[in-house]
């Protein structure tokens, strides 16, 4: 019997445990089925040594993905394959500790967000921009893939190598792997960080470090941009107070910091993108990873809500040369009523030119992406 350490994430309170609990020995502690109610109860247990039966867990899985969808399943909308991806990537790192060959089950994923942003890269940030916190649960995975998406714009604009910027988004796909769980917990609770919590999220980047190479990940930057992604160059990030990163670690935390502030929680709002913006290149005093993002994020990203000088409301829709001036699809007539027909505007001219961001108003709240971008298909080779 080959025994795994039981991970506090893999316990889902209030649900049947999906295969026995036993300690070192491989003494059964708690059976199949049992359900743990309290934190205090799943306290006790960890304290003592909780262990899982490895073909336990891998027939678990199998029974779970013998009723799921394939990871990589390619929706004809786009917009239909991107909603796809969380509950993809939630599915194969769930189930990574049993996969046989887990690089080789990452790659394709990884090929297939690839193939999904160059489809549309202004859909992908779209996507990124106007996030659902009523998905909180998904919160973690999602935030993983909005990083991924930022960071694959962001290496391409610095010329990385094909190599080398996929390399840096299975690291956004995986950096938080520890915390996945906890990330959605968070993001919907309307308190502060409990003191576990904390503790957790300061142990993640060296808890996933581990995980990884106990699945076969030998990549060194890899492995090295997951350990310092929370690290900071003046030495005031954790987990060691490092002040020398790798050129990946910097790349994915700036992505990962910037993507976080953006990100609507139930405990507070978004960032507007453009505060976002400010915050990133005066961190990075005017650095290249901060002009890359913002020549591809652009100041009025694709998901904006803007007013035009016409007097409409509209969504940006597609970046230009401009960072500035990007076209917008307008949903409102000139009064601000909702129109049945979406026009598009280049604001580069005077009378169509954003003169401001519009929050957030209930009338977005439902507005199917396909009214403004109709019906995108994914790339095909």
């Amino acid at each position: 019997m080959k025994l795994l350490q039981l991970p506090r994430s893999k316990v889902k309170l209030g649900a049947p445990l999906p295969w026995g609990v036993r300690d070192e020995t491989g003494l059964l502690l708690l059976a199949k089925g049992h359900i743990l109610t309290t934190e205090h109860q799943l306290e006790l247990l960890l304290t003592r040594g909780a262990f899982v039966d490895v073909e336990e867990i891998r027939a678990s899985a199998r029974a779970e993905q013998a009723t799921q969808a394939p990871t990589v399943a390619v929706a004809p909308n786009l917009f239909g394959a991107w909603e796809q991806t969380p509950q993809a990537l939630k599915n194969l790192l769930t189930h990574a500790d049993v996969h046989e060959n887990f690089v080789s089950q990452l790659g394709p994923f990884a090929n297939h967000i690839l193939k999904l942003v160059d489809s549309s890269p202004d859909i992908a940030i779209y996507r990124t921009v106007r996030q659902d916190n009523a998905q909180s649960f998904y919160y973690g995975y999602s935030h993983a893939l909005h990083t991924g998406v930022l960071c694959v714009l962001m290496a391409r604009h610095l010329h990385w190598s094909p190599a080398r910027v996929q390399t840096l988004l299975k690291a956004a796909l995986t950096m938080n792997l520890s915390i996945l769980d906890l990330q959605g917990q968070m993001a919907g609770q309307d308190a502060p960080m409990r003191e576990r919590q904390q503790a957790e999220i300061r142990s993640h980047p060296e808890n996933t470090v581990a995980t990884l190479q106990q699945w076969g990940i030998g990549d060194t930057e890899w492995l090295q941009a997951v350990a310092q992604h929370h690290e900071h160059p003046d030495g005031t990030g954790y987990p060691q107070g490092c002040t020398e990163m790798g050129e990946m670690a910097l790349a994915l935390r700036v992505c990962d910091v910037f993507m976080a502030k953006i990100s609507p929680r139930v405990l507070r709002p978004a960032m507007a993108p453009q505060e976002a913006v400010r915050q990133l290149y005066r961190e990075d005093h005017g650095g290249p990873l901060s002009t890359a993002i913002i020549k591809e994020f652009g100041i009025y990203p694709p998901g904006d809500f803007v007013k035009l000088a016409s007097g409409e409301l509209g969504v940006v829709v597609q970046r230009t040369d401009n960072a500035r001036a990007p076209i917008v699809a307008s949903i409102t007539d000139t009064t601000g009523h909702p129109v049945a027909k979406t026009l598009k505007h280049d604001t580069s001219q005077a009378e169509f030119a954003i003169v401001g961001t519009a929050g957030h108003p209930a009338l977005l709240a439902r507005l199917p992406p396909e009214r403004l971008y109709g019906f995108a298909k994914v790339q095909t080779d």
